[in-house]
């Protein structure tokens, strides 16, 4: 069973902060470190039975029907303003924590777009959507064409085709990968994560930057073999010393619906990191545009893959996109 990413994941170890700086945000002077306690929401949910996957360093997105047909949403949480951030940073530095801290939801908050819609299963406090443990209000806007702020969500959609360019398991070769055509609506309240050329500073080496390439991948897709038992050292040993365990991190999705994660910095350990496991793979491209009504540009992404389709690529950073003429 996989489940869809609305809100913050909670991290399968108990945490807490040390006065040192991270190593996964720059200017952040505080880490978020795991302890060696199983957390116990975790420990509930049965994560020890749950589904591993492979946790993919890109931008969450979402996928739900606008003005009637399927379209590709972009993560916009709505944050607070300065003086309501202030209040808040204020409290969790006396408190130790954000519990009792009250919000006045309608003047704390910095305005969002009118399309804006909160995320699935967030608290609501007299009907109007509450802020999570953060300070945010985790939503979604659609992904329009022409809005030049999500243009690189746009680079892997086509609406007149009402298609996505996907990531996924090769269909015939699990131990492969490949890109290739879905229709938006087989991901209908689907969660994705878009990675590329321009995403997250780029971990997987994606692309270039006259030729960019970017990708939709469903969450919960690649499934991780052999994990050992959810023990501190036993997983900071997989993450160090296993081909496999090259990953950002991993995603567990429970029976009960939940889902728990392992981040490589919530145990000391870097990222990026060279030779990622996702570029371990071979890659074909079969995006036959031929079964599709839609009339795509010469230079977009769509049209470059497709003169590429059927060939093997030894790995993702291995594709080179040429202008198409």
């Amino acid at each position: 069973m996989r489940s869809a990413v609305q809100q913050k994941i909670p991290c399968v170890f108990l945490t807490q902060v040390k006065d040192q700086p991270s190593t996964k945000r720059e200017h952040q002077m505080f880490r978020v470190v795991a302890t060696e306690t199983l957390n116990p929401s975790a420990v509930s949910a049965d994560v020890q039975s749950a589904l591993a996957t492979e946790k993919l360093d890109g931008t969450c997105c979402y996928v739900t029907n606008y003005k009637g047909v399927p379209y590709l949403w972009a993560r916009l949480d709505r944050k607070p303003t300065k003086q309501a951030e202030k209040r808040f940073k204020r409290h969790i530095f006396a408190k130790g924590h954000s519990n009792e801290f009250v919000w006045n939801v309608d003047e704390d908050f910095k305005s969002v777009p009118d399309v804006w819609i909160p995320a699935k299963e967030i608290k609501h406090c007299n009907g109007k959507p509450y802020p999570d443990e953060n300070g945010h209000i985790p939503g979604w806007v659609p992904v329009e064409c022409g809005n030049r702020q999500y243009c690189w969500h746009s680079n892997a959609v086509n609406y007149e085709a009402g298609v996505a360019i996907i990531l996924k398991p090769h269909k015939d070769n699990l131990e492969g990968l490949e890109i290739c055509l879905v229709q938006l609506s087989e991901l209908l309240e689907q969660t994705v994560e878009l990675i590329g050329t321009n995403i997250n500073g780029n971990p997987y080496g994606i692309g270039s930057k006259k030729h960019p390439i970017h990708l939709l991948i469903p969450h919960g897709i690649f499934h991780i073999k052999d994990l050992p038992l959810i023990q501190h050292n036993s997983l900071v040993s997989w993450f160090g010393g296993c081909p496999e365990g090259k990953v950002e991190g991993i995603v567990w999705h429970c029976r009960n619906g939940s889902l728990i994660k392992l981040h490589r910095h919530h145990l000391g350990l870097c990222w990026p990191i060279p030779d990622p496991f996702l570029n371990s793979k071979p890659v074909t491209i079969t995006v036959d545009l031929s079964k599709y009504e839609c009339d795509c540009t010469s230079d977009s992404l769509l049209n470059k893959l497709s003169k590429k389709t059927t060939q093997i690529f030894d790995s993702l950073k291995d594709i080179v996109l040429e202008d198409v003429q």
